[in-house]
């Protein structure tokens, strides 16, 4: 009898842990909605390029960076879906609102281009240019956070041409050569400035 008590014990806390464990991984399971960590000095004063929250160019090179069209070596839709509904256990749901919106952009390019601990998100800034990175940011946002741009001066996300002053202006570094950048969430110019790799 004891024995048949201790079996079902067993059994009970190995279907507890397995379900902790499931719960932690995609699917929802991401865990609790918390703030991330702010980026390193390295990340701290990088923001998105003016205009190009709403370019739709820079959008749809994104969205092909994302999809591995432009680069075999990185496919983000190989994780995080075609739609950006995870594919794999851990991934993180760029659909979810709530959680998506507590990422800066400064933030959002820290995981991209450093990965993340402890999970399967590797770094990418060795496949993928500076530019690169902000161009699939920039695709990723229209998942979760459509219509909007993250607002630098009030550091939070607001609808797109809400940001104070426009998004990241030259001086925060994110230009080549001092390159002006339009104001307001208006559209990109033709060529746009492309940011920095901050000496990488």
């Amino acid at each position: 009898m004891k024995r048949m008590a201790w079996l079902k014990t067993a059994l009970f806390v190995g279907a507890a842990g397995l379900s902790v464990t499931v719960a932690g991984c995609g699917g929802g399971g991401e865990g609790p909605i918390v703030a991330p960590p702010p980026p390193p000095a390295e990340y701290a004063d990088k923001h998105m390029p003016a205009g190009w929250w709403v370019d739709e160019k820079i959008i749809e090179e994104g969205r092909q960076i994302f999809i591995g069209a432009k680069n075999i070596d990185v496919n983000c839709a190989s994780c995080h879906g075609k739609d950006g509904k995870p594919v794999k256990a851990g991934a993180r749901d760029f659909r979810n609102t709530e959680r998506m919106k507590l990422y800066s952009d400064s933030v959002w390019l820290w995981r991209i281009s450093e990965g993340v601990p402890n999970t399967k998100m590797k770094p990418w800034k060795s496949k993928l240019p500076e530019e690169d990175r902000w161009k699939v940011m920039a695709y990723e946002r229209t998942f979760g956070l459509k219509d909007k741009e993250y607002d630098v001066a009030k550091k939070e996300w607001v609808p797109i041409g809400g940001a104070a002053g426009g998004g990241a202006p030259a001086a925060t570094g994110n230009m080549k050569d001092g390159a002006a950048a339009p104001a307001g969430g208006a559209a990109a110019p033709v060529t746009p400035a492309k940011p920095t790799t901050g000496g990488k």
